[in-house]
């Protein structure tokens, strides 16, 4: 599987490069940063420290619906205090999650927020599933170059998964069973039940290729019912 690692406005080089060199250590490679030039500084090369290919071959994009123009599957960090949602995939829950996914998905991100305020309401509505890292502490924060090396370590082992052949043809299920589950509340009426939203949106992402290929059956059933 393919996983990029996005950083959202962040602040500071010296992250950034500590961020790169956790790539580097654990094998990921694709490093994207949005609405940030911090990575330009010094600093950034001095921390990460023989990872300098991975600064090299930084992109960069204005927003976070850009730098996911290709993802077909996103994962975001988020403190469980901050977040609009309420279902969250510990790091090591992510591992089995992604695994299945990598059967029929061949580009995931996983999406790191600004270092003093995360990700806003409308940037985890870009993603799958919700992530945070267990803590006991009373303030609960991760320095962004500390998470991505617990991020990283604990997914090292997807690199080494190889997508089937058939996993083209599979690649925007998610995407587009989203789609018509918006249409159809939409259609019936319900799109402006907030909690039903929250709810499905949440719950999508952890769905298996075989129960995303039953519910777009079901859907097809009912929109046909509908249209009768």
């Amino acid at each position: 599987m393919h996983l990029s690692i996005v950083l959202v406005s962040p602040a500071r080089a010296e992250n950034i490069g500590a961020a790169a060199r956790a790539m580097k250590t654990m094998g990921f490679t694709d490093l994207r940063i949005v609405a940030s030039d911090a990575h330009l500084e010094p600093a950034t090369r001095r921390v990460a420290h023989g990872s300098g290919e991975i600064i090299d071959n930084i992109s960069t994009y204005e927003t976070l619906a850009d730098a996911l123009h290709d993802i077909s599957f996103t994962v975001a960090t988020t403190a469980r205090s901050r977040a609009k949602f309420h279902y969250y995939a510990t790091p090591a829950e992510l591992v089995p999650m992604l695994t299945e996914k990598s059967q029929w998905v061949s580009k995931a991100a996983l999406v790191f927020g600004r270092e003093d305020s995360g990700l806003t309401n409308e940037e985890l509505e870009l993603a799958d599933v919700l992530t945070g890292v267990p803590m006991v502490a009373d303030y609960p924060s991760l320095n962004l170059g500390q998470a991505v090396m617990v991020y990283c370590y604990q997914l090292a082992s997807l690199m080494q998964i190889t997508a089937p052949e058939a996993v083209a043809s599979n690649e925007g299920q998610l995407r587009a069973l989203r789609a018509r589950i918006d249409a159809l509340m939409l259609r019936l009426e319900v799109a402006d039940d907030l909690k039903m939203a929250d709810w499905l949106h949440q719950r999508l992402g952890r769905l298996e290729q075989r129960d995303t290929a039953m519910l777009h059956r079901l859907l097809h059933d009912i929109e046909k019912k509908l249209a009768e």
